[in-house]
């Protein structure tokens, strides 16, 4: 005679076993430890964006969060928002490392309630436009790349599931940024994620064999897994390297702050590095090299934001090893996959100030941007001349105060535009923190950094106070009008420890 028998999975099996120790009065370590949630069921692949969405756990009022690795191609955030807004949450705060251009359309799902609150490094395009006038009901809150750890480890951000876009992915979630077409090189904003999220949502462009080799977010990070047909536009995540400055000004600019950095006195083989990813940060970087190959001098290592200029500047032994927290573009993503001295870190490692080991605390120099520079040579790296949002804090304050030296190169005059004014307009970096400014008009050395202006003004380069570069930029720039600003608050921008450092009023 038959007996039907009741299928019972592994996972029922050891719970229901779990619950009789229990009930038996068995210590709670020979079963669940108490007060641990019990482990999810172990298949993660999920056919769509709404599975995943529903086996998150995610609930009205939740937090979720996203890198920007895929920079402007990205394909991932508004497409999970989206899928959010139909399945009818509200109330969500969305954690992004940073927003930009190509999330205008997050505004309608503001509108729609479902986005409540941004916690984000920055905004740009029609998006920062639309907060700038009024658009949340909440003040964004607007960090540094190390802030926002230092936010999360303090409790004030608590991420419950993280959507992360990656190239390439196995049915367990390791994930890579270097597997796939749409390669994207560093996750080190998504392996901060990874490390913190209650539920890790990987987002695939392609589910590739089990196990995936050099995974930068591990299978026992990872809850779900879902594929998508694209992760960024057309296949192609990051630009070709940005081209050196070949403008006279910037030149004259980017060659007196590569002097500054020879005549520091932590010109030397085994010195450290950051410099952006902009023109006139890139020609810096070129005649730095210069230098470095006519003196002997070679660096220790590099690190942040990892571009071409840098990748080409290891080929040839002017540095030793590459710490790369996002790669820019994409010979810095090719570089990363195959050569042993180009090594990927989270941004944990990077900059946050509440870790055991941030890198930038390391930096012996680093060469940053600005906006605007004040007379106490506070940076504004966030808005506009209108006060209008359009840029980010990234990790500008974090650099700036880890380094030995930190400087500021920028021209004069953008457009007619003064880069020097009395007082920023959004305060993002302090004056503290950097040790001088250099421009195409002229070098002006920090009074709290008296000790470099002796060796500037010897090697011939052109020392002036910053308020005579100031003076300088307000005789020939065109006139501005003021920025017009309402009392309300849209933006809280906060120090890499947390603290506020200004706000940013509706325009």
């Amino acid at each position: 005679m038959s007996q039907t028998i009741e299928a019972v999975t592994p996972q029922e099996r050891v719970e229901q076993d779990a619950d009789t120790l229990l009930r038996a009065g068995v210590s709670p370590c020979a079963g669940w430890p108490a007060g641990v949630p019990r482990p999810r069921p172990r298949r993660k692949v999920c056919a769509s964006l709404e599975e995943a969405i529903k086996r998150s756990g995610l609930a009205d009022g939740g937090t979720i969060s996203f890198h920007h690795h895929f920079g402007e191609a990205d394909q991932v955030l508004l497409p999970v928002v989206a899928e959010l807004d139909r399945l009818g949450f509200r109330g969500l705060t969305l954690a992004a490392s940073n927003l930009g251009a190509c999330q205008a359309g997050l505004s309608e799902f503001i509108r729609h309630g479902v986005i409540s609150r941004i916690y984000t490094s920055g905004v740009t395009g029609r998006l920062g436009e639309a907060i700038s006038r009024g658009l949340m009901d909440e003040p964004v809150m607007l960090h540094t790349d190390g802030g926002r750890c230092a936010l999360a480890d303090a409790g004030e951000l608590r991420i419950d599931v993280a959507f992360l876009g990656v190239p390439g992915a196995d049915m367990l979630g390791n994930a890579s940024g270097t597997a796939g077409t749409s390669r994207c090189g560093s996750l080190g904003y998504a392996m901060a994620d990874a490390r913190r999220a209650s539920c890790v949502v990987v987002v695939t462009e392609q589910l590739c064999e089990f196990p995936l080799a050099s995974a930068s977010i591990r299978q026992d990070q990872v809850d779900l897994v879902v594929q998508v047909d694209r992760v960024a536009k057309a296949g192609v995540a990051l630009p070709a390297s940005t081209p050196a400055a070949e403008d006279t000004e910037q030149v004259r600019a980017a060659h007196a702050a590569a002097e500054l950095l020879v005549h520091s006195g932590l010109f030397r083989t085994g010195f450290s590095l950051q410099v952006g990813p902009d023109a006139l940060s890139v020609a810096t970087m070129q005649f730095l090299c210069e230098a470095m190959a006519a003196n002997g001098v070679r660096a220790g290592w590099a690190l942040g934001g990892i571009t071409g200029a840098m990748v080409e500047a290891q080929r040839v032994g002017l540095i030793d090893t590459l710490l790369d927290a996002h790669s820019l573009d994409d010979a810095a993503a090719g570089d990363l996959a195959g050569n042993p001295a180009h090594r990927e870190i989270g941004v944990d490692e990077y900059a946050n100030p509440f870790s055991k080991g941030a890198a930038v605390d390391e930096l012996d120099l680093a060469v940053l941007p600005a906006r605007q520079v004040g007379l106490d040579f506070g940076v504004n790296t966030l808005t506009d001349v209108h006060g209008v949002l359009s840029g980010t804090c990234g990790a500008h304050g974090d650099v700036a105060a880890g380094a030995k030296l930190a400087i500021v190169v920028a021209p004069l005059l953008r457009g007619g535009v003064p880069t020097v004014v009395e007082q920023v307009t959004t305060l993002v970096t302090p004056g503290s923190c950097i040790a001088a400014l250099v421009t195409d008009r002229g070098v002006a050395v920090n009074p709290d950094r008296p000790e470099l202006g002796g060796p500037l003004v010897a090697a011939g380069l052109p020392v002036r106070s910053i308020a005579e570069l100031a003076e300088l930029a307000g005789r020939e720039a065109r006139k501005q009008r003021e920025p017009d600003f309402t009392d309300r608050v849209v933006a809280v921008v906060r120090q890499r420890s947390g603290w506020p450092i200004d706000t940013i009023h509706q325009a």
